[in-house]
């Protein structure tokens, strides 16, 4: 399900350049994003590179958090 959210040009702008680096589209990259603050909320001990790993493994279908 989707739905319209309204965000601010500015982030909108940054999550196009950051996707565009890392081939996400810009809402690709808002999710993104979001997950890593979901996850840095809930485990706020856990360093950055650490998140980046689960997200990767929860891509690669490893693991769920």
């Amino acid at each position: 399900m989707s739905i319209n959210v309204k965000l601010s040009e500015k982030l909108v702008r940054e999550a196009r350049a950051h996707g565009s680096v890392h081939h996400r589209s810009t809402p690709k990259q808002i999710e993104y994003w979001s997950q890593i603050g979901k996850i840095a909320e809930d485990n706020p001990d856990l360093p950055f590179s650490l998140i980046r790993d689960i997200l990767i493994a929860q891509t690669r279908g490893v693991g769920r958090v």
